[in-house]
């Protein structure tokens, strides 16, 4: 990776000095003129050449919306690299300023979420992993430590898993059937890691550096000056008010994702939610929960509500996550966790859960089209009385029980390859494993749901159900 960072570089600057040469020699073109001579700025569109072209190629050969989306991401590329550009002559914003900022990488964003609602695509695993990717561009709203998101390579890499959770469904999908959609899915991939992630750490580790002696960024509209809360839908620049009462639930509204969740009225799913040390319930000193009457009154209509009760997302007595009622949030993160503490998620749907460290042992109960993504579990990973659940264990796991679940697809590492999966009263249970090679396809075996039962010798022999052709 690092050689062909350093060979883009070399890159970089060969073609710097050739357009400095065309401008000593008084050429005066206007392309010469226009043309970004930013090392940063020519390595990104070297990034785009290699792989948001190889993305497109592949594409073309799918058509349908897979060539649509894919065009919407060539555009959000194309969007980030003019803000690159713009960054070199820009002051550093406000939060008000930053929001105006990214409104053309935003709305393409929205354009690719778009793709994903309403009747379900026969490729909406495609057109998921493609609008999910592109919040990795986030990355260019870092603006320090305490701007609640993480590190701008670490940002890239966290928004990649979310993405892939989707594209590994599309290699499992036509690994047999069309190598075209493989194709598709590896340089999706490709095009983040190491792509992107080994520009922003060659070239901006620390986030975009902007000019001391730029222009400034003055927002649109004015934040309304006696309104408690923004309604909807709410201005942008009213979203990076200073008010600390507008982000009881999540760190990351003080970041990118108050630009790109607010500004799309909470249908664009580009940042995480965060769990805060002061969010806690052990640190709460006036209610035991963290999301309440201050999130539904701050964000009108951004998510629905279960009927079973208001949405959780805490920390119980310092052992025990409860992430409860959930419906349609694609952006749940649990970071700050650790070996002694347990996860119990209860009656979410449509939803995304990621737990980003070792925990004792995780349990899925009541839960519908839920996807979860974990590291690693010391005791044990338990799904009750679920249908359609997605799980990608990227860590180890030494038992896995199922029980009374319809629909399960779990994606192990090589490191849980000798967990222990037991299953009672549940049907279609498929587990994926990774392929011999190392870029490999996913390996799928379905576990089986009918026995056939033998009385010999004094005792009953169970054996799997054996069907014509398996």
């Amino acid at each position: 990776m690092e050689e062909k960072l350093i060979a883009r570089l070399e890159s970089a600057v060969a073609r710097l000095e050739a357009l400095s040469t065309g401008f000593q020699g008084g050429g005066g073109g206007g392309d010469a003129v226009d043309a970004p001579v930013d090392p940063s700025i020519v390595a990104f569109g070297d990034l785009m050449e290699q792989y948001v072209a190889r993305v497109l190629s592949a594409s073309e050969k799918i058509g349908g919306p897979v060539l649509e989306v894919t065009k919407i991401l060539q555009e959000a590329f194309a969007a980030q690299k003019h803000l690159l550009i713009q960054v070199k002559e820009t002051q550093k914003p406000d939060l008000a300023g930053l929001a105006e900022f990214l409104k053309p990488l935003n709305q393409v964003i929205m354009k690719a979420n778009a793709m994903t609602e309403g009747r379900r695509s026969d490729f909406f695993n495609h057109l998921k992993a493609a609008a999910d990717s592109l919040s990795a561009l986030a990355w260019i709203a870092f603006t320090g430590k305490d701007c609640g998101m993480s590190m701008p390579i670490a940002h890239v890499e966290e928004s990649w898993q979310m993405a892939e959770f989707y594209s590994n469904k599309v290699l499992v999908e036509y690994r047999n059937k069309d190598p075209n959609h493989v194709e598709w899915a590896k340089a999706l991939k490709e095009l983040y890691l190491p792509g992107l992630r080994d520009y922003v750490k060659g070239f901006y580790p620390l986030g975009p550096v902007w000019s001391p002696k730029g222009k400034t960024i003055a927002p649109s509209r004015a934040p309304a000056p006696t309104a408690p809360a923004p309604p909807p839908p709410p201005p942008p620049a009213s979203l990076f008010s200073s008010e600390s009462s507008q982000a009881s639930s999540s760190k990351p509204k003080d970041g990118m994702s108050a630009v790109f969740q607010e500004l799309g009225s909470g249908n664009v799913t580009a940042g995480l939610k965060k769990v805060t040390d002061d969010m806690k319930t052990k640190n709460r000193t006036d209610r035991t929960g963290i999301v309440g009457t201050s999130e539904k009154q701050s964000r009108p209509g951004s998510f629905a509500f279960s009927k079973a009760g208001p949405p959780k997302l805490e920390l119980q007595m310092g052992r025990k996550w409860a992430v409860e009622n959930h419906i349609g949030k694609k952006d749940l993160v649990i970071e700050d966790c650790d070996a002694k503490q347990s996860v119990y998620v209860y009656g979410c749907k449509d939803s995304v859960l990621q737990i980003q460290g070792k925990v004792n042992n995780i349990t899925i109960d009541k839960c519908t089209k839920m996807g979860v993504v974990f590291k690693d579990v010391v005791a044990a990973f338990e799904i009750v009385n679920c249908n359609g659940v997605e799980v990608q264990c990227q860590g180890s796991a030494p038992t896995i029980s199922v029980d009374n679940t319809s629909g399960l697809q779990l994606y192990l590492s090589k490191d849980s390859l000798e967990a222990s999966i037991s299953t009672a009263k549940s049907s279609e249970i498929n587990v994926l494993v990774p392929g011999v090679e190392a870029d490999g396809d996913w390996v799928e075996h379905s576990l089986p749901q009918q026995y056939i039962h033998v009385f010999k010798d004094g005792r009953f022999e169970t054996t799997p159900a054996s069907h014509s052709g398996g």
